[in-house]
């Protein structure tokens, strides 16, 4: 019998929603105008790539 890995279940997205929901919520605090918030949601949804690709990916791998 060969060894089985379990996979478990990708919750990439909730870091997403996280990153949007916050960009999004900043962008309508500054109160510049109604295309900071687009803006906002959008440096949101490259943050939260970033951290997913720099932190969250390294962190179970085995040596």
């Amino acid at each position: 019998m060969g060894h089985h890995k379990e996979e478990k279940d990708n919750l990439d997205y909730i870091y997403y929603l996280v990153g949007l929901l916050s960009g999004l919520f900043i962008g309508f605090i500054l109160d510049v105008g109604f295309t900071w918030i687009f803006v906002g949601g959008i440096l949101g949804l490259l943050t939260a790539a970033a951290y997913i690709a720099v932190l969250v990916r390294g962190r179970n791998e085995e040596a």
